[in-house]
């Protein structure tokens, strides 16, 4: 069974920053696809960021330019600073590695933007 276990999140103001990790003991690692989704109570999870086997990335236009996911191959990691954070980010984040058979998420954790 692949493991995602996520860290980070919590409680911010808005304007705030927070940073999520998320590591995995997959072997192959460096040659999935990562990501981040999003989800808020009563509606669909949804794709924040995302980045490839040759880092390239994507985002959700809700958090472009505030929003970086990264990946370490060698720690088996998949890192998103989320700077200027505003209420509407307000989720349960999951981190997702998705292999050709199936996608594997992590546990999710709560971000909350309030004053």
């Amino acid at each position: 069974q692949v493991q995602l276990v996520e860290s980070g999140g919590g409680l911010v103001q808005p304007g705030g920053s927070l940073r999520f990790s998320c590591t995995s003991v997959l072997t192959a690692f460096r040659l999935y696809t990562l990501a981040w989704y999003r989800q808020v109570p009563g509606k669909q999870r949804e794709l924040a960021a995302l980045i490839n086997k040759t880092e390239s990335t994507m985002y959700a236009d809700s958090v472009m330019g505030r929003f970086t996911i990264s990946r370490d191959n060698g720690k088996k990691a998949i890192y998103l600073p989320m700077n200027n954070l505003k209420p509407e980010d307000t989720a349960v984040y999951y981190c997702d590695l998705q292999t050709p058979w199936s996608d594997f998420w992590g546990q999710g954790t709560q971000v909350t933007v309030s004053a």
